[in-house]
């Protein structure tokens, strides 16, 4: 397979562990296995009773059990555990695509949601979110684009980079569409739960449509990325076979450790979610106060969902200031090039504790810049 490398994670991997302030992390504030543990009298002596031999491939029943509560009439069967979110994106594209089918993606995006598609040989249009229209898609551009060898539909919300989320009604609409022109609709909802307001709550694309995938992972909304488990909970049993069936090719079957503590997290979700979105609420008022004295600096559009946004830096060239930003103040920013995206932009990640102090430090190299001259 030929595939074009990841810029974003090629980033990550050179600044992500060797600096001390991740202004751009696109997860939730972690926890550690002893906090997880405490949620149980129990659970300390379970975990170490855990057997450690193979996993069945599908994912332990009970953590599919524990899953299916997320949505509303989908059951443990409709259910497959995977690696994280990267794992069911990969096997969904190669069951779902053949080289020559057409593919609309939500845009911009995390690059693998598009990559992967053209690696298979697929063309690919991009359904683009704009900041003039405050990252709001337009589904009559949607209309346009589909064709009559368009597969499938790939959506974000809560969206990664912007933090935009997506109306009821435009939502609605849009698997609607779906349906009635047989596109599969891949809905990437990982960053559910987020919701500033609980009442914009979307319904799962699993929830509405019997041909919709839903995507979800332990990592954003419940800051558990080292479990690396994810699943997809879909009505659609032939692509859920068919992923299945080609799992056996990738992970097997995941970390019997990893599906324990991600169902005694699961059983915990409503807390640990309300937890990070408390520091997301909290970070983002001092943001506001931010934005408003950098105004001629920066403008954004305010997310409505979940721990990130995408900025636009006024007066220079965004990578170029991330560079200087990190290698001077230790602060590590994405830049917007990074999702190939020309608009000067960059994602900004306010779900971490210590986000008041890299505010902070940010503040302090703006205003060193101001006064030696150099601007923005």
């Amino acid at each position: 397979m030929q595939i074009t490398p990841f810029k974003l994670e090629r980033y990550f991997a050179r600044y992500e562990f060797n600096v001390k302030y991740l202004l751009c992390s696109s997860d939730c504030e972690s926890l550690s296995v002893s906090d997880l543990l405490v949620f149980e009298p129990e659970a300390d002596e379970d975990l170490k009773r855990h057997w450690l031999g193979y996993t069945e491939s599908s994912g332990a029943p009970s953590l599919r059990r524990e899953i299916s509560r997320i949505y509303t009439g989908i059951q443990a069967e409709q259910v497959l555990v995977l690696s994280g979110a990267e794992e069911a994106i990969f096997l969904f594209m190669h069951v779902v695509l053949q080289p020559g089918d057409h593919v609309v993606v939500h845009w911009p995006c995390y690059q693998s949601l598009f990559e992967i598609a053209r690696s298979i040989g697929c063309e690919v249009t991009f359904w683009e979110a704009r900041s003039q229209n405050q990252w709001a898609l337009d589904l009559d551009e949607l209309k346009g684009s589909l064709r009559p060898n368009t597969r499938a539909i790939i959506v974000n919300t809560p969206h990664n980079p912007t933090g935009y989320l997506m109306p009821q009604a435009d939502y609605r609409a849009l698997n609607t569409l779906a349906q009635e022109r047989g596109i599969i609709l891949f809905s990437d909802e990982v960053y559910r739960e987020l919701e500033y307001d609980p009442a914009d709550r979307l319904p799962s694309a699993c929830e509405l449509n019997p041909s919709a995938v839903s995507l979800g992972v332990m990592s954003k909304a419940y800051g558990l990325a080292g479990l690396r488990i994810g699943w997809i909970a879909t009505y659609n049993a032939q692509v859920t076979a068919r992923m299945a069936a080609l799992k056996d090719y990738t992970t097997i079957c995941s970390s019997a450790p990893s599906e324990y503590l991600a169902e005694l997290a699961l059983r915990h979700r409503g807390q640990i979610a309300g937890r990070n979105l408390k520091i997301i609420l909290d970070n983002l008022s001092l943001l506001d106060v931010f934005f408003v004295a950098q105004a001629d600096r920066f403008e954004w559009v305010r997310p409505r969902a979940g721990p990130i946004a995408f900025p636009r830096l006024i007066g220079e060239e965004v990578e170029q200031f991330c560079h200087h930003l990190v290698t001077s103040a230790g602060v590590l920013l994405l830049p917007g090039t990074m999702y190939d995206h020309p608009g000067n932009h960059f994602r900004l990640g306010f779900a971490r504790k210590n986000m008041p102090q890299a505010l902070e430090q940010l503040e302090q190299f703006l205003e060193q810049r101001t006064t030696t001259g150099v601007l923005p």
